[in-house]
């Protein structure tokens, strides 16, 4: 990504004013500088300056560097023995009036590392509304209306408090909600608003985890051309999607999805279902073998925290009554369909450890023990899915669910969410032989189609799983969501309230049948 000209020389001093700063001291970009940066730039409008002042030499190199990735500017810099000042406009430089821009109220603090607070005891599970076999759902995103997108964008950068945020995202939340009750739905979910993507958003909300953009890894990085290869095979721009960046041990001091529960709660009596990232997907995702500076160890280090948050949010989840908790999966198609070292389809994996495959299996398969130890299998899912981030299918992995069948068979959990209509995904015949305490909600329409599929041949599917499995472990869903990340949904809301109307009328009639 090309970007504006950066001075070279220092001057004698800034030629504006900063609208904000910073003391940096020694840090250098790859060991933290960077994520103070982002701290205290998203929050200021396009155009704003930021002072950024520093003792580190390899910042003269790095930050230019950053600015040209990111498409901000170095205006100037200044240098007086070993203290440098740094002037940075939040995108190109405008025209500075009388007044700067506006600056919004809500900022960032140089936060220290929070105290991560472990939970004596967990809460024990609540009933919930039981789902019935061949109820139909959705996987869980659905695409955000525009204005839902701004204030996500705005909340994300610092312009837009809490409060303001989740008072929009209540109102989209209430139409995703009206469009699965007209298209007559079983369980509902919430359609991941208030999410910037499926796996991502938890680390906004960890503690000791900040979400900067992917672009921004580049001056934190050890081999930035090498990096920059891997952005280049990844499923969405590198530059509009923003990648939890771990400085410090993992607490849960916010719930990740207990609140969007209890609202849908509040608003509808169905059984509601929840979709959280699974173990293994949010360790390949905050492990980044490719920084400097880490504050694990190794990737095992910090999948036991993971794994702690995440029973400690199922906990939470399951005492509020969710009906299902899924757990998303998608990388698990990543380990068996490509080869150790070979180019990355998943954004949410690609920077991270990936060992062979069988090793990358049995690691997941002991996270995911370790979060569900204990718990009903029965209210507990796994997705698994072939990417969707584009409605061109010949972008995805393709291979079918033949070396995922021990995983799946083995997974403690009591229902299986797999990507069926796609014939990328192979015959469902292969799957008869799972255990018979698995469900299988099956993939009956394919969101990246724009064309709403026939109740004739959504019904020859049902069909189809049905006799393979019973109807009494059979669901109904779509492949994968219809917004898997805010900004690039692969579907409109009307074509995904059709297609779930056309899977619930296939069920009537072959109910009626």
């Amino acid at each position: 990504m090309s970007g504006p000209a950066n001075p070279v020389d220092p001057v004698e001093r800034h030629p504006l004013a900063p609208d904000a700063g910073f003391d940096g001291g020694d840090l250098d970009c790859g060991g933290g500088l960077l994520l103070l940066i982002r701290r205290h730039i998203d929050p200021l409008a396009s155009g704003g300056l930021l002072e950024i002042r520093s003792t580190e030499p390899t910042v003269e190199i790095e930050l230019p560097a950053w600015c040209r990735m990111t498409g901000n500017e170095l205006v100037s810099w200044t240098k007086a023995g070993d203290q440098r000042s740094y002037l940075v406009s939040k995108g190109p430089l405008v025209a500075r009036t009388e007044s700067p821009p506006a600056t919004p109220s809500t900022t960032f603090a140089n936060r220290p590392l929070v105290e991560i607070a472990i939970p004596d005891s967990l809460p024990e599970p609540a009933p919930a509304p039981t789902i019935e076999p061949l109820s139909v759902m959705g996987i869980g995103s659905w695409p955000r209306p525009r204005w839902m997108l701004q204030a996500m964008h705005d909340h994300l950068e610092g312009r837009l408090d809490d409060e303001a945020f989740h008072e929009t995202a209540n109102d989209a939340v209430r139409l995703v909600l009206d469009a699965q009750g007209r298209a007559g739905v079983d369980v509902v979910t919430d359609g991941e608003q208030r999410r910037d993507n499926y796996a991502s958003f938890v680390g906004g909300l960890l503690d000791n985890c900040q979400l900067i953009p992917l672009s921004d890894l580049t001056a934190m990085v050890d081999d930035p051309d090498e990096f920059h290869r891997e952005l280049r095979a990844l499923d969405v721009p590198a530059e509009d999607v923003r990648h939890p960046v771990v400085h410090g041990p993992l607490g849960r001091s916010r719930p990740f999805a207990a609140h969007e529960l209890a609202f849908v709660r509040s608003c509808a009596d169905t059984p509601a279902k929840v979709a959280l990232p699974g173990p293994y997907l949010l360790t390949r995702t905050m492990w980044l073998d490719c920084l400097r500076e880490r504050p694990y160890e190794t990737r095992d280090d910090l999948a036991v925290d993971a794994v702690r948050v995440l029973r400690e949010e199922l906990h939470a989840l399951l005492a509020g009554g969710a009906s299902l908790v899924q757990f998303d999966e998608p990388v698990l198609t990543e380990v068996v369909y490509g080869e150790t070292g070979a180019k990355r389809s998943f954004m949410c994996g690609a920077l991270s450890e990936k060992l062979a495959p069988e090793r990358e299996l049995a690691f997941a398969a002991e996270l995911l023990r370790e979060v569900v130890r204990g718990l009903p299998a029965e209210r507990l899912g796994l997705h698994v899915c072939r990417g969707n981030w584009t409605p061109d299918e010949s972008a995805a992995l393709s291979g079918d669910y033949r070396p995922l069948l021990g995983f799946l068979s083995d997974a403690p959990v009591g229902t299986l969410f797999l990507e069926l209509c796609t014939p990328r995904a192979g015959e469902m015949e292969f799957l008869r032989d799972l255990p018979d305490d698995k469900r299988l909600a099956v993939g009956v329409v394919n969101p990246k189609d724009p064309a709403v599929e026939s109740v004739e041949a959504i019904r020859e599917r049902i069909a189809c799983a049905v006799g393979l499995l019973g109807e009494e472990r059979v669901l109904l869903a779509p492949d994968c969501g219809f917004a898997t990340f805010a900004d690039n949904p692969v579907a409109s809301s009307r074509t995904a309230e059709a297609k779930l109307a056309a899977i619930v009328e296939a069920r009537d009639s072959l109910r009626s049948a």
